[in-house]
C-alpha cells in the first residue's frame, strides 16, 4: 500500500491545466517541509491533484498556506537541459486539509474527514500488524 501523509507549506501558486483527451482538471503546486535534522535544508516536493480536487486546490490554496496532504508518492524520470535524466518524487494528492493560511484567514479542514479508519480497540481487538 502506498499511502503518504505530509505536513508542508505551499511555496508556488497552484497551476491548473486540463488533459487533452477529456479535459480532466489537473493542478500542480510546490510545497516545502523541514529536513530530517534542525540544521538540514528544507526539502521541496511537487504535489498534483486531479478532477474536483484540482479545482479546489486552485481556488483555495496559496503560497504560505500550511497543509496536511494525503496521497500516493511516485517517482518520475525527468529530462534535464544538461542532457541527462533525473528521478523526481511527486505526491498525487487524494485529500488536503488547511492548517494555517498564509493570508491570515481562519484555518480549518477543507477535505472531508477520513471515514475509512475505525477507532483502535484498546482492549485486545484484532489487528493485522504482526508485532
Amino acid at each position: 500500500m502506498n499511502n503518504f501523509v505530509l505536513m508542508a507549506t505551499v511555496i508556488r501558486e497552484p497551476e491548473l491545466r486540463f488533459t487533452k483527451e477529456n479535459q480532466t482538471p489537473v493542478c500542480e503546486f510546490l510545497v516545502e517541509f523541514p529536513g530530517i535534522r534542525d540544521d538540514s535544508p528544507k526539502e521541496s516536493l511537487k504535489v498534483v491533484g486531479w478532477g474536483n480536487l484540482a479545482n479546489t486546490i486552485k481556488e483555495t490554496y496559496h503560497p504560505g498556506d500550511r497543509l496536511i496532504i494525503e496521497g500516493r508518492l511516485g517517482m518520475n524520470m525527468v529530462e534535464r537541459q544538461e542532457g541527462f535524466k533525473e528521478k523526481r518524487a511527486e505526491l498525487t494528492a487524494s485529500r488536503i486539509s488547511l492548517l494555517d493560511s498564509g493570508n491570515a484567514t481562519a484555518p480549518g479542514p477543507l477535505s472531508p474527514p477520513l471515514d475509512e479508519f475505525e477507532p483502535v480497540d484498546a482492549n485486545g481487538g484484532t489487528d493485522d500488524i504482526p508485532f
